[in-house]
């Protein structure tokens, strides 16, 4: 495998686990460790031989244009990594209403589309969901939150929608429904009393929807 691939299967690991961070938290120690050991080796795995001697005549003159060429094509290429892992952390970490967010649904979409069938979209759209959940949590009173809540509350029930049905047209009564259901009530209930009208009875139905997905005991 070539050194350029190896390279740009990295920056898709780390790009991943960015990905699968949650809403509002930093990366992992042990993430931030290995980026900074990749970081900081990556100019300096691919460095030359020291130049040799043919007939009394020293090589290196004709060799260090070359190597500057490729210490900088290293460096530029290990800038553009790091450049890439630090804008898709921010992008993650967007919620309604910041400049990145509109990048941030369209990965998500990415996600979903390249999924390889409909168990794992539907996995993928109740992720979804559970990030709107933690989005709303984020905008409540925030002064430009108001329009941003209800919006993203229809966003969140959606996603819950879509996601659902796919699961249960090749998974019926799937145990990730139920432990969708539950942990997304732990996280929609603290809100009602913050939120206005029209955003309760939003967040209300939400509720009673996902109240049904989960059979009597």
């Amino acid at each position: 495998m070539s050194r350029a691939r190896r390279r740009r299967e990295r920056v898709l690991e780390h790009l991943t686990e960015l990905r699968e961070m949650p809403l509002g938290g930093g990366p992992a120690p042990a993430f931030r460790e290995r980026l900074r050991a990749e970081l900081a080796s990556g100019g300096l795995a691919e460095r030359p031989e020291p130049a040799g001697r043919v007939s009394g005549v020293t090589t290196g003159a004709h060799r260090r244009p070359s190597r500057r060429r490729s210490l900088l094509s290293q460096l530029a290429a290990v800038g553009l990594a790091g450049a890439m892992m630090v804008s898709s952390f921010a992008t993650y970490q967007a919620v309604p209403g910041d400049t990145l967010y509109p990048l941030k649904r369209a990965a998500e979409s990415t996600f979903v589309h390249l999924s390889a069938d409909d168990a794992e979209r539907g996995q993928r759209e109740l992720t979804s969901a559970e990030t709107r959940a933690k989005e709303v949590a984020s905008l409540l009173g925030s002064s430009s939150g108001g329009p941003l809540i209800g919006r993203t509350l229809k966003d969140m029930e959606k996603s819950t929608r879509v996601g659902i049905e796919r699961l249960e047209r090749v998974e019926p009564r799937s145990p990730k429904i139920k432990k969708f259901a539950e942990k997304q009530k732990e996280t929609v209930k603290p809100m009602l009393q913050e939120l206005d009208d029209s955003q309760l009875a939003q967040a209300q139905d939400y509720l009673d929807y996902i109240d049904g997905l989960v059979p009597p005991e």
